[in-house]
């Protein structure tokens, strides 16, 4: 048997190949919508990919399972579990098997067993593979996809908060309660292999290490160590981060069909005058992904800038609107990966890129980095407004008595009142610096952030 993982590490999201050697057919196992490394993987080791496999319909990227489908004849394993809310939209006339509870498969000499595991979604299957092939006779690990994770399960609150089901939070967790009393049963060496490592928002405290086994998470998983259905439910509900809006989408997109990807190109903009007049245009976002230290020192004006790192495809989800059309400010050699960053969450509608050098001589707006000293020393300003744009629970932990809380992913519609000077902080300094570039777009004048964060500022407290 054939094995490979490949993460992700923007969306911290896990896809598997597997193939049997002796008949050279293979399968992906949650499949991300740019594949190519997956299938070039495949062809040096003289497998051909048959088959793929998702776990559930996603909430946090698009799936290639239809991609593949469509594009190479792969033979689909889907979920027919839940209720017609749950069911795949776009399986006519492509290869197809839905399956269930009890339902097995092979890819050639290796099989797979479907457990159906609610909780997450109501839709999810885990899949335990054993390895025929090799002489085994019972499975040797389990593909859990959002079910559980190393150190955690996953999050039961997404279709409630993301997608507006209500009612769908305590269930799910009840649902998950009961799955994991299941999951307990399995050996113990039994191997793991879960959909997400730490990163993800499809959890609340995901390990970093890739890959588990059964007898070990039950030992250290927390959501494990509670045998009371209550208890676990009010656990596993508190605490769990916001949830992105894109989820929404992408939960539509996986159910009724992502696009099919081309070959289409990007326009790339050949003079400054060519991106002003873009940048003026009704529903166009104009995307900076050039690294915060640079950008602050001159931003075309509207334009955002989300420094195209590991944290870039989770902003964007939240910041960027799938009716608006996308011009990308990028260095060269990264627009392409950008842009298939960009369709990995279903936002397809890039309709040009610009070299950063364009923005040299131009009118530009910029903001500030204050050390901490300062930053205090301005707050103490009459016309100062300080917005902390962390999460619930880092705010929670302690904040500055003068903050305004204004989470980062809803920045760009908050109310904020029209102040002279606007101070904004987040933990470390990363996620201010995108705050500030979303006020400079919206029109404040004077736009400074703190430092190092709220980390920076609680080591001056402690020192003083």
């Amino acid at each position: 048997m054939y094995f490979k993982s490949f993460t992700d590490e923007k969306l911290a999201q896990n896809a598997y190949l597997i193939g049997c050697q002796r008949t050279g057919e293979s399968i992906i196992i949650d499949a991300p919508r740019n594949f190519e490394h997956i299938l070039g993987a495949a062809e040096k080791e003289g497998l051909r990919v048959t088959a793929a496999a998702d776990t559930h319909i996603h909430a946090d990227y698009v799936s290639g399972a239809r991609q593949l489908a469509v594009q190479h004849g792969v033979k689909l394993y889907l979920s027919d579990e839940g209720d017609e809310n749950w069911k795949y939209r776009y399986t006519d006339g492509i290869d197809v098997e839905f399956v269930k509870e009890g339902s097995k498969f092979s890819v050639g000499n290796i099989d797979f067993e479907v457990w159906h595991t609610p909780g997450h979604t109501p839709e999810s299957i885990s899949f335990l593979l054993t390895d025929r092939g090799g002489g085994a006779t019972g499975p040797m690990g389990i593909f859990t996809g959002d079910f559980v994770f190393v150190g955690d399960v996953g999050r039961p609150d997404l279709l409630e908060k993301a997608a507006g089901i209500g009612g769908t939070a305590d269930s799910g967790a009840r649902d998950m309660y009961r799955s994991i009393q299941r999951f307990k049963t399995l050996p113990d060496h039994l191997v793991v292999w879960p959909g997400h490592g730490a990163g993800s928002a499809c959890g609340k405290s995901l390990g970093a290490v890739p890959i588990s086994t059964v007898g070990y998470e039950k030992q250290s998983n927390w959501a494990l160590q509670i045998n009371e259905e209550e208890k676990f439910v009010t656990e596993l509900l508190k605490d769990q981060p916001e949830a992105p809006v894109y989820f929404a989408e992408m939960k539509k997109l996986n159910k009724e069909g992502p696009s099919i990807l081309g070959d289409e190109k990007v326009k790339v903009l050949k003079t400054s005058e060519e991106l002003k007049k873009l940048a003026a245009e009704e529903q166009v976002f104009v995307l900076d992904t050039r690294p915060a230290k640079v950008a602050e020192k001159g931003l075309l004006k509207g334009s955002i800038n989300i420094p195209f790192n590991k944290s870039f495809t989770n902003w964007a989800g939240w910041l960027v609107k799938y009716d608006e059309k996308i011009v990308v400010i990028a260095e060269i050699g990264e627009q392409e990966e950008v842009q298939k960053t960009l369709q990995s969450i279903g936002l397809d509608t890039i309709i040009a890129f610009a070299d950063p050098a364009m923005l040299n001589g131009e009118e530009l707006v910029t903001y500030e980095t204050l050390p901490v000293s300062t930053f205090l020393k301005e707050m103490e300003d009459e016309d100062a407004f300080v917005i902390d744009v962390r999460n619930d629970n880092e705010w929670n932990n302690g904040h500055l008595n003068e903050a305004e809380h204004l989470f980062l992913g809803k920045l760009r519609e908050a109310d904020i009142l029209e102040n002279k000077k606007v101070l904004v902080h987040c933990q470390s300094g990363a996620r201010s610096a995108i705050a500030s570039s979303i006020l400079k777009a919206r029109g404040f004048e004077t736009v400074k952030h703190m430092e190092g964060g709220y980390n920076a500022y609680s080591a001056a407290q402690s020192t003083n």
